[in-house]
């Protein structure tokens, strides 16, 4: 019965292919030429063997060519001809061998383009739910070591396999035509060889799999090691995290390890095997040629076509590491390219309009996971322009009002709606794109600083990512730096402070001056002349744009026009700083745990 999955993975080769066929078909016709080439390279010494051995009278095509050189009946003219032949055949198989590689290279480098450009795009579109419960490492591995196996396999697998069966089914035609029944005896090793490739083929492609799963884990506890690496020296955890990784380095090895003892198998007994054949086809075709029934050249074409074919099944049966690889690298890859989005635009979603910025939460419930609810029956309203605070303890909803405004998730029931209408109703980038944020971790990249401050907006101009940075209050620290604007920032900003990393943040939501803007404990652990920087800062970014402030620091929402308090997913209260310090609720009782009692 056929394998559904190899059955895809064809599928899958020819759609990929199917975009640079034109090279393709070249890099077949060369295979097809190789193949003649390989098929050809035996005869010359034949006709040799017969003319010296015990002259027979030549083929018609080769009695005209001969003649060229001499009399039919010269041996010196047979040999001269068989030599030029030779030589011609081998620069013809040359010449097709390097067409070939040369088209087929460069089919397998776009392929990897065109792959790695899909995949990564799929990735990037996929829903931070998706993200939330895939390692980063694991990715990495199918972006490149898995696309990379494909590429491997298309190059020097793909065509090579086809011209080892053109060569293979050549070889065993003409050998049919010649004597069919020293043909059977030559063959009879055959099922058994092909027998043994099958079964290996299976059981090196179930290690396969492992091997890859296993380098995936590797790569995703290097890179959680690595973009942690302040988190490990600060707490002295080297040792253990070193331990860890031996931990599935060894596991790995002794998977790779059996993996690699099944190819070590393979090669020696299909060695093995064409001994045997060999052997058997010498026995035999030496007493045809005793006996008369067979002539020496027939018998030298036979046991170089042996050589010759036994080969392309020794390669064949190698491929399949190659080719086994390539399935599990496919396999991984479809099972990202077949995850859905769960975040997608409805069918005839729409360009947001210019926002005016208000703003409505209406009996909105929300959850990761099914069973534990974050939101519950939440409702709220923001007017236009309205600064609003959000606060609570951990874990009571606040960083998922931000989620499902931005529409990085999807509430389970209820509608999240912007100047009244339902945020479903339009495309996700054009919604993103009249949203900006300011962070409690500020993610910068390893780029200049004027390239961190325009990433939300790439066009912005050189005096406009200025004029940013000076109401941000970064200038002031950006003109001492070396290189000033062109000043490299380190990976995730580590060569920065973290009021250095605020205003950076800010200075991005500047430029991109949306209507709505998001900030996310914009001042958490700050000291003070950094927060007085910072502040001042986010004064101007929220004039006359509608912002919503996550606070714990109570002190930076006093001023808000409106503060909604948070408890297990719930609003508890709502009102101005004042108003909710009357009541003497939930949002007194914080304010007085950090301003009063401190002072006392």
């Amino acid at each position: 019965m056929e394998d559904p999955k190899r059955h895809s993975a064809l599928i899958t080769v020819g759609r990929l292919l199917k975009p640079h066929k034109g090279t393709v078909a070249i890099a077949l016709f060369a295979a097809l030429g190789q193949g003649v080439a390989d098929l050809l390279s035996p005869w010359p010494l034949k006709i040799v063997v017969d003319a010296l051995v015990k002259p027979r009278p030549l083929p018609a095509w080769a009695s005209w060519a001969v003649s060229q050189f001499g009399s039919t009946t010269d041996k010196l003219a047979i040999v001269q001809f068989a030599a030029v032949a030779g030589v011609l055949i081998a620069i013809a198989g040359a010449a097709f061998s390097w067409w070939q590689k040369s088209s087929i290279t460069t089919v397998g480098q776009w392929v990897m383009h065109d792959l790695r450009r899909t995949l990564y795009s799929h990735i990037q579109r996929l829903s931070l739910a998706f993200h939330d419960h895939t390692q980063t490492g694991d990715l990495i591995s199918r972006l490149t070591s898995d696309i990379d196996s494909i590429q491997t396999f298309i190059t020097s697998g793909l065509v090579d396999a086809l011209v080892d069966i053109l060569t293979l089914v050549g070889m065993v035609g003409v050998m049919l035509w010649i004597d069919w029944r020293f043909t059977l005896i030559a063959l009879s090793v055959a099922p058994i060889l092909f027998f043994v490739v099958f079964h290996y083929t299976r059981l090196v492609k179930q290690s396969s799999r492992q091997v890859r799963k296993k380098e995936g884990e590797i790569v995703s506890t290097i890179q959680e090691v690595l973009t942690s690496i302040r988190v490990v020296k600060a707490f002295g955890t080297e040792d253990y995290e070193q331990h860890r990784l031996e931990e599935r380095s060894l596991e790995s090895v002794e998977i790779a390890l059996r993996a690699r003892t099944l190819k070590a198998k393979l090669t020696p007994m299909v060695q093995v095997i064409v001994a045997f054949g060999t052997s058997l086809v010498l026995w035999y075709g030496a007493r045809g040629v005793i006996s008369g029934s067979l002539s020496a050249g027939t018998l030298v074409l036979f046991i170089t076509y042996l050589g010759k074919m036994y080969k392309p099944m020794q390669d064949l049966s190698k491929i399949t590491d190659t080719w086994s690889k390539a399935v599990v690298g496919y396999e991984r890859i479809q099972e990202v390219l077949n995850a859905e989005e769960e975040i997608r635009d409805v069918p005839h979603a729409k360009r947001a309009p210019h926002f005016k910025g208000q703003i409505d939460f209406d009996h909105v419930t929300f959850a990761y996971e099914k069973e534990s609810p974050v939101l519950t029956d939440l409702s709220l309203h923001i007017d236009a322009g309205q600064r609003a605070g959000i606060v609570g303890p951990t874990g009571a909803g606040k960083t998922s009002i931000i989620g499902l405004l931005s529409r990085f998730y999807d509430p389970k029931s209820g509608t999240v709606r912007i100047d009244g209408q339902d945020i479903r109703t339009f495309r996700q980038k054009s919604l993103r794109e009249q949203i900006s944020f300011v962070l409690q971790d500020t993610l910068l990249f390893n780029a200049p600083l004027w390239h961190n401050i325009s990433y939300g907006r790439p066009d912005a101009t050189r005096a406009e990512i200025l004029e940013a940075a000076k109401l941000a209050n970064a200038d002031e620290f950006i003109d001492k730096m070396p290189e000033g604007y062109d000043t490299m920032v380190g990976e995730r900003g580590v060569t920065l402070s973290g009021g250095q990393r605020q205003r950076i943040a800010i200075a991005r939501a500047i430029i991109r001056n949306t209507p709505i803007l998001i900030l996310d404990e914009p001042t958490s652990g700050l000291d003070a002349a950094s927060e007085k920087l910072v502040v001042e800062a986010l004064d101007r970014l929220m004039k006359g744009r509608t912002s919503i402030v996550i606070a714990h620091r109570l002190s930076t929402i006093r001023d808000a026009d409106v503060i909604f308090v948070l408890d297990g997913g719930r609003i508890v209260e709502s009102g101005d700083h004042n108003h909710l310090l009357e009541t003497g609720g939930m949002y007194s009782e914080l304010y007085r745990m950090q301003v009063e009692t401190p002072a006392a």
